[in-house]
């Protein structure tokens, strides 16, 4: 299990869907961050700035906005990028927690 440090959380939980994605905000070292979980389903999210997201358990697909890509499976240990002012397709297959770590 990794431990974090010398962060500054922020209490208030981002809720999508519904609640079926939430989120909770950090900063790390000076970069913004944020721990989630998504329960299975489709959802489509939009970018400000570049997000790098790593799925720390479970399996979605992705399909990125714009990009001529197929649908791509990602799983535990694994990560994706998706540039900024963009936007994402994801099918959580099983119930995934994940780190999003938002790009300059």
């Amino acid at each position: 299990m990794v431990i974090l440090e010398n962060v500054n959380l922020v209490k208030q939980a981002n809720i999508y869907f519904d609640g079926a994605v939430t989120s909770r905000s950090y900063e790390e070292n000076g970069v913004s961050k944020s721990l989630g979980v998504m329960m299975p389903g489709e959802y489509t999210f939009g970018t400000e700035s570049a997000e790098h997201m790593e799925i720390i358990s479970g399996s979605v697909e992705v399909l990125f906005s714009g990009l001529e890509s197929n649908w791509e499976e990602i799983n535990a240990g694994e990560y994706f990028e998706v540039p900024a002012n963009s936007s994402f397709d994801i099918k959580v297959k099983t119930i995934t927690d994940y780190c999003c770590t938002y790009l300059k």
